[in-house]
């Protein structure tokens, strides 16, 4: 099976691994960016982001938050200005998740201690922090999966169990699995986003 790649792909992960040289507040948005993605538009993610810029997220009120998340039409703006508000006993996360020794064990950190973040929205923060071996279970990879035929049907709710049986299945074509993402997303949706 051939699934095309693009000279955007090779960008995105250079910037990614670019993200991993950098501080605990750019982390920190980058967790933030993933908080506002969970059930709603990565595009809409990436402008609120954009407005509030890397400190805001540590230093706005909540109301504030709020009102950006809201003027850009997202979904959830007061449970996610929330989690951000929330999210920031852990500001110094990239301190914090770099002390692990597997990203499988910083993910489920990640799971069990930030709010409004699921397997999906943790893998999504390490691959754009620069981590490679962690699949990011969305719909356009699940139609993915079931277009190959890989497996039968896309379930409603992804358990945990569920989710790493995914992670395994995409594990099986020895691509990287941050490279592999961008590469489902492109042939899914024609486009590379982060």
């Amino acid at each position: 099976m051939y699934i095309e790649t693009s000279p955007l792909i090779e960008q995105r992960l250079k910037e990614f691994a670019q993200i991993y040289q950098e501080n605990d507040s750019v982390w920190f948005s980058e967790l933030c960016f993933c908080i506002l993605t969970a059930n709603s538009k990565a595009l809409s993610a990436i402008a609120i982001q954009k407005e509030i810029g890397v400190n805001g997220f540590l230093n706005r009120s909540e109301s504030e938050i709020k009102d950006i998340i809201r003027k850009h039409g997202h979904r959830f703006h007061n449970n996610k200005a929330k989690y951000i508000v929330e999210a920031r006993k852990f500001s110094n996360i990239k301190t914090i998740l770099t002390q692990f020794t597997s990203s499988q064990e910083a993910r489920d950190f990640l799971v069990e201690n930030i709010k409004g973040l699921g397997y999906k929205e943790a893998s999504h923060f390490m691959r754009n922090v620069g981590y490679h071996d962690l699949a990011i279970i969305d719909r356009h990879i699940l139609r993915f999966l079931l277009q190959q035929n890989l497996i039968n049907q896309i379930p409603k709710t992804i358990t945990k169990s569920k989710y790493l049986d995914f992670e395994n299945i995409l594990k099986s074509f020895n691509i990287p699995q941050d490279k592999l993402d961008l590469m489902i997303w492109f042939k899914m949706t024609g486009s590379v986003l982060k």
